[in-house]
């Protein structure tokens, strides 16, 4: 049976850059495929009721402390030293997100390789498009074409349908984890999902 772990990911959730490379390292070990479903996370907060934690968790004492706290417990865990918060987060990662939805399998997943790191630990301004042009031609893309694409309406609808889909069954934010119907969420899952895959 093969083994697939669906990724609802969106670039602008820095817990969903934190659980990349580990991702990538558990489905290596399991013999697993990284399925990638971009999703907005901005919609999925409006559809769900949600919001960012740092948002919604303001007014409980200690509970964004505590969250600092697994977050950089997560990062000395995978060695992730290289992160830092982009300065300019929350970000609009809309456009990315259409470059992501128009790739598949492969390039998708050297999109994310690229972007990642020039968001997450090189600050990486994405509203700078000539900044964004280079990190993609540098990575092998075209980058005119794939900013392009970031204009077709049927990759926008696809964005639309893809956030409003992984609402559907049950998303609520990023990075959510699907293996066949099972939903996980949290990059703390990551143990979770490495035992259902060694049973199968």
């Amino acid at each position: 049976m093969s083994k697939t772990i669906e990724l609802i990911f969106d670039f602008v959730s820095p817990n969903a850059y934190l659980v990349w490379q580990p991702l990538r390292a558990l489905a290596a070990r399991q013999g697993a495929q990284i399925r990638i479903t971009p999703a907005f996370l901005g919609g999925m907060h409006k559809l769900t009721g949600n919001a960012p934690p740092f948002i919604r968790d303001a007014e409980v004492k200690g509970k964004n402390a505590y969250a600092r706290l697994e977050m950089q417990r997560f990062i000395e865990k995978h060695g992730l030293h290289r992160f830092k918060m982009n300065p300019t987060f929350p970000f609009n990662s809309v456009n990315l997100l259409r470059m992501l939805v128009s790739l598949e399998g492969d390039d998708q997943i050297r999109l994310i390789e690229a972007l990642n790191p020039a968001i997450w630990e090189q600050g990486l301004d994405v509203t700078d498009a000539a900044a964004v042009a280079a990190v993609l031609t540098q990575a092998g893309f075209d980058a005119a074409a794939l900013v392009a694409r970031t204009q077709d309406g049927a990759i926008k609808q696809a964005l639309i349908d893809n956030t409003e889909k992984a609402v559907e069954r049950g998303a609520f934010g990023i990075p959510t984890f699907f293996i066949g119907t099972e939903m996980f969420f949290g990059k703390e899952r990551l143990g979770q999902i490495e035992e259902m895959l060694a049973d199968r």
